[in-house]
């Protein structure tokens, strides 16, 4: 490339070239670099000095962007059990072929409270990071603050670039199957509101009784206490509801929908445990779509998750990205589907299907 080329390369909008910016910031181009690309080793005040020094300019930042060789996938410890739940594994494998796709070498890293997250981050050295699932508000600020491109898989911020999936469409779209079912006590299993598809998910059941014109009864909801296993927590989840009726002396639930396909499951077995037939005595429809619904006796309904898309979205959006002086916020929702199976099948069609 000669001379002229990069000095080219480096002009702006308006002919104003980077050594112009450094030379009214009184600072080197390297810094100028440094603060336009939100590299690390300058302090704040200098950074948003020198981002206002190129905008009174005119100089157009964007030639400057970081090309992303490394990314850094950040999974919460309570996540990382991809044989209890497979969800994120799948996340994973959308975040590695996406990375394999554009060069990029992707590297795993799972942390807790406890750990010191951005002290493992310096060590990976990532160019751009990407965060999946529930993180605390805390560590999310620490991440923040560290100035590398963000995404957010399965998880929303504000201001924050994001990647999800359409949670209350999905939870309606399992209450409206069921309610056409003639099934009026649904119950639903959840988790941890903090988590924002388990909260956006609880929000489309409760919702969906108010845009069926159906009253809804609070004791159907109940969430699974988070000092448990998922399994063991959905377990006693299914026998709390069950409990509650019969003290109650009210009908038990005739339906459950579960935040996930592993909790309806857990629930389906306890059903089965005392002697209640799936789907005539209750029917159940769990969440995500993970192998396991499919292979279960009755096989499961479920809404139908693209998972690897959602890690291949993030990183396409980390890449998509046109660099301002301050980065675009944008918001990705995918859409889900509801797949029927038998546990959820006509009752008639039900006894009909285990007859032959």
């Amino acid at each position: 490339m000669s001379p002229q080329q990069a000095r080219s390369k480096q002009t702006g909008t308006m002919g104003t070239t980077i050594r112009d910016v450094a030379q009214a910031a009184n600072v080197s181009i390297g810094t100028v670099s440094r603060a336009l690309k939100n590299q690390p080793g300058l302090s704040e005040a200098t950074r948003t000095r020198i981002v206002e020094v190129a905008r009174s300019l005119g100089y157009d930042c964007g030639q400057l962007r970081p090309r992303i060789r490394r990314l850094t996938f950040l999974l919460h410890r309570q996540h990382n059990n991809f044989a209890a739940s497979p969800f994120f594994s799948h996340v994973l494998h959308g975040v590695e072929d996406a990375c394999r796709e554009h060069g990029i070498v992707p590297a795993l890293l799972t942390a807790g409270p406890a750990d010191d997250t951005v002290q493992q981050l310096r060590l990976h050295a990532p160019d751009a990071i990407a965060v999946a699932g529930f993180v605390e508000p805390e560590m999310l600020n620490a991440l923040v603050a560290l100035q590398r491109p963000l995404v957010l898989i399965d998880l929303w911020a504000p201001g924050l670039r994001s990647v999800n999936i359409d949670n209350a469409a999905g939870a309606a779209l399992a209450m409206h199957h069921l309610f056409s079912l003639g099934r009026r006590r649904v119950a639903f299993i959840g988790g941890s509101l903090a988590h924002y598809s388990i909260a956006q998910r609880a929000l489309g059941y409760r919702r969906a009784f108010f845009e069926a014109g159906l009253l809804f009864d609070p004791s159907l909801e109940t969430t699974i206490d988070g000092g448990l296993d998922p399994d063991t927590g959905a377990s006693q989840a299914m026998q709390r509801l069950l409990d509650t009726a019969r003290q109650r002396g009210a009908a038990r639930p005739d339906a459950v929908f579960a935040y996930n396909d592993a909790a309806a499951l857990a629930a389906m077995r306890v059903c089965q445990s005392h002697g209640l037939r799936v789907p005539e005595d209750i029917a159940i429809i769990g969440f995500d779509d993970i192998a396991g619904a499919s292979h279960a006796s009755p096989a499961l309904s479920t809404i139908a998750v693209d998972k690897e898309a959602l890690g291949r979205r993030g990183v396409e959006l980390l890449l998509e990205e046109t660099p301002e002086f301050q980065p675009p916020v944008q918001e990705i929702v995918l859409p889900v589907r509801l797949i029927e199976r038998a546990s959820t099948a006509m009752p008639a069609l039900a006894t009909q299907a285990q007859s032959t």
